[in-house]
């Protein structure tokens, strides 16, 4: 079907904003339990508040900073009695508009809970306070021979917390999983204000799988005010290596042959010109600049089966017409060409004011077609865009180069990445791999889902949030919004 009501998964909550004489009233409780420093809620204040890093705004009516799991309950507790919606953050950096307050209210930040509570290298966990810098833990196991497997592109600033809300990936899910496959258990709190515990610290708890049904709920069903963590030996032998390449297609052919030959790398990066050229200018990673595309592949484990698998992806590399394969030879190479790629984003900024990320999963046989319609369908809008993602596992991550003072190009920019996810479900794949849906792909939930599964899904919703106060207006298509749905 096309342009077609969405069905009514979502009751639109009726949140009025505060008045000043009741936000004074709000204001003055959650002092009581935080103390005046850690209540802000002036206009200049706020302004940090209201965005992340999608493309979306919205301004809080107060923003707190708990210290502890009590203090986190407390608030909900305040903010159940005035009706007043939550929306818990981290540090910012989602790119799907979930930190955004849309309602108002209060957001939670979770900056005072930072803390690392315990190590127990024995069993191979941690337990550690969801304000933590996801690469903090790592930085802190390191010395005793240990890490913290997760890692996003934005790991020296997103938070532990972040990553349970959005399932958060990386370029090692490919061999290793997303963050739901190192999360053992979660202390949260409820719209109700109760603390819980699920999952624990063994590895099979009984009971439903409440952990498991917590991450990647965006906020949205709980507010996790502690997290264990799996954490696993550093490896004995790590390589990194590049391969360059004159043709994207080239490229996406080598990555399915190294996955169906049964070498699994640890990470499989590309990267294409445009993307080589800004973080050259930005970083200096030794990235050639002339190349259509770039892999960025690593392999680990013990020290013959790493040499095993480079000989064979080399092989696979030269196979596809590789000009060069550049294996990093010591630490302080492969450190650099690693930070290349955790820069990418960033490194954009040098060429464009603003730019727009998606996040479609396909299959990696899907590639080279996909990545040629992504092309089409900028060129078709008059947009640039680069493309650097997770080509082990198919994790799309185009970046749409834009001026919101143009006119009307934020709307072209909102169209194309529509579009973007409808060519990947058309694929066979799906909307979002790692970034969450938040704010900015609630319609296109219906283009992978059916009435029926969206209703089921907000029925979990609707028995652990009844009220609808955390995180309001996220991950469900909103009544009364049309969207061009194919249905697949």
């Amino acid at each position: 079907m096309s342009i077609t009501e969405l069905p009514p998964t979502t009751v639109s909550p009726a949140y009025e904003r505060l008045s000043a004489a009741r936000k004074a009233e709000v204001v003055r409780e959650l002092s009581n339990v935080l103390g005046e420093r850690y209540v802000l809620h002036s206009p200049y204040d706020l302004t940090l508040y209201e965005y992340d890093a999608s493309i979306d705004r919205g301004k809080p009516d107060i923003v707190v900073l708990p210290a502890t799991t009590q203090d986190v309950a407390e608030i909900v507790k305040i903010a159940g009695r005035y009706h007043v919606p939550i929306v818990p953050r981290g540090a910012g950096t989602g790119l799907s508009g979930g930190a955004i307050p849309i309602y108002g209210g209060i957001v939670i930040v979770f900056t005072r809970m930072n803390r690392i509570l315990e190590v127990d290298v024995d069993n191979l966990r941690a337990v550690v306070q969801p304000g933590l810098v996801n690469l903090h833990l790592s930085v802190a196991l390191g010395p005793q021979g240990f890490y913290y497997v997760p890692d996003p592109s934005s790991q020296r600033s997103c938070t532990i917390g972040g990553n349970v809300g959005e399932n958060a990936g990386g370029p090692h899910t490919l061999i290793y999983g997303v963050t739901t496959n190192h999360v053992l258990g979660l202390e949260v709190v409820t719209p109700e204000g109760e603390i819980v515990e699920v999952g624990g610290t063994t590895y099979d708890t009984p009971g439903y799988d409440l952990t498991g049904l917590l991450i990647g709920s965006e906020g949205t069903l709980c507010i996790a005010t502690k997290i264990i963590v799996r954490i696993v030996p550093l490896p004995e032998a790590v390589k990194t290596m590049i391969a360059v390449f004159d043709e994207m297609d080239d490229a996406s052919n080598t990555v399915t042959e190294i996955i169906a030959s049964g070498v699994i790398p640890a990470a499989i990066e590309m990267m294409d010109r445009m993307i080589l050229q800004a973080v050259e200018a930005d970083t200096h990673a030794g990235y050639p600049m002339n190349a259509a595309a770039v892999l960025l592949m690593e392999t680990e484990g013990l020290k013959e089966s790493v040499a095993e698998q480079i000989e064979q992806i080399v092989s696979i590399c030269r196979k596809h017409h590789a000009r060069v394969v550049r294996i990093a030879v010591d630490e302080a190479e492969r450190q650099l060409l690693w930070a290349g790629r955790k820069n990418a984003f960033g490194a954009v900024g040098r060429i464009s004011p603003e730019f727009y990320v998606q996040d479609g999963v396909v299959p990696r046989t899907k590639l080279p077609i996909v990545l040629r319609r992504v092309s089409e369908i900028c060129e078709h809008y008059g947009l640039k865009v680069g493309n650097v993602f997770h080509a082990g596992d198919g994790n799309l991550h185009p970046l749409i180069l834009f001026d919101s003072q143009i006119p009307g190009e934020v709307e072209r920019v909102r169209q194309a990445g529509r579009e973007i996810l409808e060519v990947c479900a058309q694929a066979g794949g799906t909307i979002t791999g790692e970034h969450g849906v938040g704010l900015e792909k609630q319609a296109e939930m219906a283009l992978i889902f059916s009435d029926t599964d969206l209703r089921i899904m907000q029925q979990v919703r609707t028995a652990w949030n009844p009220r609808q106060l955390f995180n309001p207006g996220k991950l469900f298509p909103l009544p009364g919004r049309c969207a061009d749905i194919k249905q697949l």
